[in-house]
């Protein structure tokens, strides 16, 4: 349709390096294999702490350069994953980020979380009615682990779903599209346990001065949630690709081999195999089993494959 390749997903996100940590091996893998791969990050994460000391005075209790510093490395982490079409919810800067949650920030004017839901839906929309995707990635009601942010992420991507397919809201934003399956982003508690004993049994920290907790992992949820799982089979040869996005990402994020660790400095894994929870839609998998493909069972999508240009996601 208009150029666009068979395959499309749609990726929602609350700052940059959300994106790296949560999907880094699927987007890779759906963009080597020619799907249209559409990134919509809500916010500039202005709010940020910073890990290198040379950049220090980037954060917002400086120079608060934070944001633009992290379109920067937003950019170099798609490049490290093949994708091309990432932009900011209602463009760069539009919604600020909101800080941990209860801090003075979630209520400053401009920020995400305090944004007017229909509002920030609608920029969403518009891109949904661009990119049509197929499916749809984004966090659970809490977030993963209750920021702000990514609750409000959440809440966006939900409303702007059922926007997109209503005929009777924007006409100016498009034909109407309606996504036939999402997914909210998930790690199974069998598999964070495992990644948590392999770190001890290599060394416990290795570079970093403490070890995190499985519970520190965003999203963990009992095995029998997960209904999807993207790297068993073919996940492997994109983990690097993985790791160097989440690299890219040097503000936020310090990668150590299959560790890393955020400005807490707490190691934890980095997981070459990603799990989804499939929250609507039907499921292309038989009974009882997890989907090797977001796309499976969609109209049109398995197995399809080709190119296009980026469509301005952040438009």
């Amino acid at each position: 349709m208009n150029g666009l390749p068979a395959r499309r997903l749609l990726f929602v996100h609350a700052h940059p390096d959300d994106e790296s940590i949560n999907n880094g091996v699927t987007m890779a893998k759906y963009a080597a294999e020619g799907a249209h791969v559409a990134l919509v990050t809500c916010t500039l994460g202005e709010e940020g702490e910073v890990i290198p000391a040379a950049l220090a005075h980037l954060a917002a209790d400086r120079d608060d350069a934070l944001g633009a510093y992290r379109i920067g490395e937003l950019a170099a982490a798609m490049g490290e994953l093949g994708v091309t079409d990432h932009g900011f919810l209602g463009g760069p800067g539009r919604f600020r980020d909101s800080g941990m949650m209860g801090a003075e920030q979630n209520a400053r004017p401009g920020s995400f979380w305090s944004a007017d839901l229909d509002e920030a839906a609608g920029y969403l929309v518009e891109v949904i009615r661009r990119v049509r995707p197929q499916v749809l990635v984004t966090y659970d009601p809490d977030g993963g682990y209750g920021h702000p942010d990514h609750i409000q992420a959440h809440r966006v991507a939900s409303r702007a779903a059922g926007l997109a397919a209503d005929p009777g809201f924007g006409a100016d934003l498009g034909a109407p599209h309606a996504i036939e399956k999402v997914y909210w982003n998930r790690v199974p508690r069998s598999v964070v346990e495992e990644g948590f004993a392999r770190l001890r049994a290599e060394g416990g920290k290795g570079p970093f001065p403490g070890l995190a907790q499985p519970d520190d992992v965003p999203g963990v949820v009992a095995d029998e949630r997960i209904t999807a799982e993207i790297g068993a089979l073919d996940g492997e040869p994109y983990a690097a690709a993985k790791a160097a996005a989440m690299r890219a990402h040097a503000t936020q994020i310090a990668v150590d081999g299959p560790f890393f660790a955020l400005s807490n400095d707490l190691a934890q894994p980095l997981f070459a195999r990603e799990y989804y929870e499939l929250v609507s839609g039907r499921s292309g998998a038989p009974a009882g089993q997890r989907e090797r493909d977001l796309f499976a069972g969609v109209s049109g999508g398995t197995g399809a494959s080709g190119r296009s240009g980026g469509t301005g996601a952040g438009a």
